[in-house]
Formats: C-alpha cells, structure tokens, sequence
C-alpha cells in the first residue's frame, strides 16, 4: 500500500479533516506502537510499510540508547504500558485528547491491518495487552484473544506490568 493511500485510509475512518491530521495520526500511533512492542518485531513491522511511514519505527528503535544489555532487552521486550500510556502518547504526538487519539488509533489500526502481512500482524497484536487490543478491528481482536490468554498465564496485567507472586490481582 502507498503512503498516500494509507494516511487516506485513516483519514476517511478516522474522520480527520486534512490529509496532515491523518498523517500526524499515523506517526504518533506508529511511534508509540514501535515503543510498546519488542524492537525486532517494530523493524519487521517497519519493513513491510511504506518509507514514509516506516520511518517514525525506525526513529524510535534507533534512539534505544543505553547498555548493550539494555538494548537487548528493548529489542526483545519493548516498553510496558496499557492503554492509558498508549492513548496518552498518541494525543500528546497529535495534541489531540485521549478520547480522540483512541478513536483515531482505532481507525490506524484498521488501516494497518490491511495493508501488513496478517501473520506478522498476529505477532504484533500477540505482544500487546488486552486493553490496547480493545483498539484493533473487531475480527483481529477475537483472533488475539487466544494470545491475550498467553500474557495472562505470564503473570501480565491489563497495563502490561509483570505482577508479584503474593501482589493483588489487577
């Protein structure tokens, strides 16, 4: 898919009114996924869109400064938020309000998921918590729910944080 096609795409879901809405929709939503999901699968996910929107991706797996160790870690586990941190990213990129980023990341990822590999979207979408796979199209969040099970036998709250053995369930 062509990136104009695309932020046209979320334009007309997303009831933006210009094509730059759309466009600051897309970048803040591909930012924010690309600091939620672990770094391999952010360049993967990179790989398969166009140029213009693989580059936010690629901006933020390169700024992962820190030890090797630490690198190693982001690239395999990606940082820990639920929905909240995730709409709250969103709209400060978009200067937007949390509700509006919601609605807009909704139609982004509608967007998204045809136009990506639907293999490689299952992978995306199986890293992700439950309350951020509210925002995928209906049938891809039926599909993940089976994965979303996976995080919860893993001890995995709905804001992604790992839970103590003697902590109260969240």
């Amino acid at each position: 898919m062509r990136y104009e096609e695309l932020t046209g795409q979320v334009q007309a879901r997303a009831q933006l009114p210009d094509r730059q809405a759309a466009e600051r929709t897309v970048r803040a939503t591909l930012e924010t996924l690309a600091e939620r999901i672990p770094g391999g699968l952010a360049d993967h996910l990179a790989a398969q869109l166009p140029a213009e929107a693989a580059e936010p991706i690629r901006r933020v797996t390169a700024s992962h400064e820190g030890s090797p160790e630490q690198r190693a870690h982001h690239r395999d586990h990606g940082e820990r938020f639920g929905l909240t941190g995730f709409a709250g990213r969103v709209a400060w990129r978009t200067e937007s309000t949390e509700e509006e980023a919601i609605r807009e990341a909704s139609a982004f990822f509608e967007v998204l998921d045809s136009a990506v590999d639907p293999e490689l979207m299952e992978k995306v979408y199986g890293v992700l918590p439950n309350d951020i796979r509210e925002l995928l199209p209906e049938a891809r969040a039926v599909q993940s729910e089976g994965a979303g099970a996976r995080s919860a036998e893993a001890g995995e709250t709905e804001a992604g944080e790992t839970e103590g053995r003697g902590g109260a369930g969240g």
